[in-house]
């Protein structure tokens, strides 16, 4: 990857995804599948202006779906599970209802 904004796609919402956010310091972010864990971290540490202590990947193949007479394939997927350092932290959405 030359770019570093094309490693990360976006941020992830989740239930367990604000879990592991408010427990571990833990954030999900999907991310390009030709993405290794070195340039999932430098981008995090560029973007976010936040040390990184640990990469996690998740390969998510796609599921095979039905429409009437047709089959199609849902793209695969990859998420990151980005360990914060210590005192670290990152927002996405500061305030809300």
């Amino acid at each position: 990857m030359k770019i570093i904004y094309d490693v990360i796609k976006k941020p992830l919402f989740t239930e367990k995804g604000m879990d592991l956010k408010e427990r571990e310091n833990k954030i999900l972010i999907e991310v390009n599948r030709d993405a290794n864990k070195i340039e999932i971290k430098k981008a995090v540490e560029e973007i976010f202006k936040v040390k990184v202590e640990k990469v996690a990947t998740i390969n998510k193949k796609g599921k095979i779906k039905r429409y009437g007479k047709y089959i199609g394939k849902r793209p695969d997927k990859k998420k990151a599970v980005i360990t914060l350092k210590q005192g670290e932290k990152l927002d996405f959405i500061e305030g809300g209802v």
